[in-house]
């Protein structure tokens, strides 16, 4: 399943919803659900599609495979009926596109771990210090935790943060967690993963820096904002995840291409490390960190107001971010 975090606007207001991806359509899969569960004869389709299948991306994936199977059951009794159907009181089924405004998979997920999992990164990163990659890399994953409340979606424009001069992207994968675990073993791990997205890891670099400095952080230099989308891509719906190729554009411009089966560290080894003695949940976000070349500071090329940042890792799509305000 491809499935995006949807708004839609009402007489009453704007709800978010989640929709499957079918070509240019969506389909409200909760309300796919309450016209399955109507057409079964359920007295009461709404409230027990609300409780197996939410209409909200964090509750749906607290609901775990059950969630994920009776949404798929939904998925195809709605492509059955056609893009007619409607949901047990008239309700809308199916969306296009140009109706709706697509929000970030996760806007507000429980957690948020970026790791550095890429040896050409850490590699190109240490050498402009004039250092070697630290042997503890190698010992085990490393991440930082960002802030998960400063997410932003595809399409959404990202201010001009504080006063720095060296604003970056960082090209990376994401994938979020599934299931509630703990002291999970590296076989299993790739279990517990319900999908994946790309991932923006905007960078104030000399702030960054600043910071890093101290042997603390980084904080203020990455806490303004981090981009996630357009959809968050089941584990079924990937064939190869190391063939994945990673695009970063600047204004239509290519800047970076990577390969996804370079990474170092992989999920599952990110997902053993970090539930050690510790419980991950539904929901909790994993960035792999930024592949080979996919950020400006390997390149001293940073961006400026205006600039136009695409991240594209397909099937899942392409992120897209536009950089406001000034530098004053």
């Amino acid at each position: 399943m491809k499935l995006v975090n949807f708004r839609v606007t009402t007489p009453v207001g704007i709800f978010e919803r989640i929709g499957a991806m079918r070509g240019q359509d969506f389909v409200d899969v909760n309300m796919a659900y309450a016209r399955w569960l109507a057409d079964q004869r359920e007295a009461q389709p709404h409230r027990l599609a609300n409780a197996q299948v939410p209409a909200t991306m964090l509750e749906f994936l607290e609901g775990g495979p059950s969630t994920m199977a009776a949404a798929r059951r939904a998925i195809d009794y709605a492509v059955m009926l056609g893009p007619s159907s409607t949901g047990p009181s008239g309700e809308t089924i199916f969306y296009q596109s140009a109706d709706v405004r697509i929000a970030a998979p996760l806007p507000n997920p429980p957690s948020l771990r970026d790791f550095i999992a890429f040896e050409d990164h850490i590699a190109a990163t240490s050498k402009k210090r004039g250092q070697p990659i630290p042997p503890e890399w190698y010992k085990a994953p490393v991440y930082y935790k960002g802030n998960h409340r400063t997410i932003i979606g595809p399409d959404e424009d990202l201010p001009w943060p504080l006063d720095t001069t060296k604003l970056d992207y960082e090209l990376e994968l994401a994938c979020v967690i599934g299931c509630k675990g703990k002291d999970i073993g590296e076989r299993e791990a790739q279990n517990y993963i319900a999908g994946y997205t790309i991932m923006n890891d905007f960078s104030a670099r000399d702030i960054q820096f600043q910071e890093m400095a101290c042997r603390l952080g980084p904080a203020k230099g990455k806490d303004f904002a981090t981009a996630l989308g357009p959809c968050l891509v089941t584990p079924d719906e990937i064939a190869d995840l190391g063939s994945l190729t990673m695009v970063a554009r600047v204004n239509g411009e290519e800047r970076s291409r990577g390969r996804f089966g370079t990474i170092h560290w992989s999920f599952p080894q990110m997902i053993a490390h970090v539930s050690r003695g510790e419980m991950i949940y539904p929901g909790d976000v994993f960035g792999s960190g930024t592949v080979g070349g996919g950020c400006g500071l390997e390149m001293d090329r940073f961006l400026k107001p205006g600039d136009v940042v695409e991240l594209e890792i397909q099937p899942i799509g392409v992120l897209r971010t536009r950089v406001v305000g000034a530098t004053s």
